[in-house]
């Protein structure tokens, strides 16, 4: 198991063409934690409002009678990937990993997986 700024350092590190990353909290839109970002793309502005996408999908989900369970939204710009994966367990309950990708040095596919396992070995 690893702890928040392990995985962080590991997602901003292992992932190819990433530029930042953050753990959220959904409930506040509160990042518990960040690495990665710049002077003109704040990570705390960022996961502040991707807590508003996360808590619409949510209501969407439930307005719709949806029953499954949000895995990670998937948000394109031009020069960049916005990956955000909830975390699933008690210990995650209320959390996302936030991950900015770089479209040009980065694999989406492999992107997700290595968040997927990323978030298994993380203990909140």
């Amino acid at each position: 198991m690893a702890n928040t700024e392990t995985s962080l350092k590991e997602a901003l590190t292992g992932i190819e063409g990433a530029t930042g990353v953050a753990l959220v909290d959904y409930t506040s839109g509160m990042a518990l934690g960040t690495m990665g970002g710049s002077k003109s793309f704040d990570l705390n502005v960022a996961a502040a409002g991707n807590t508003d996408v996360v808590r619409a999908k949510m209501r969407t989900m439930e307005h719709l009678g949806l029953k499954g369970e949000i895995e990670d939204i998937l948000i394109t710009l031009g020069d960049q990937y916005h990956l955000i994966r909830l975390l699933s367990g008690r210990s995650g309950n209320g959390l996302f990993l936030y991950l900015v990708l770089d479209v040009k040095r980065s694999n989406l596919a492999m992107a997700r997986h290595q968040l997927k396992k990323i978030e298994q070995d993380l203990e909140v």
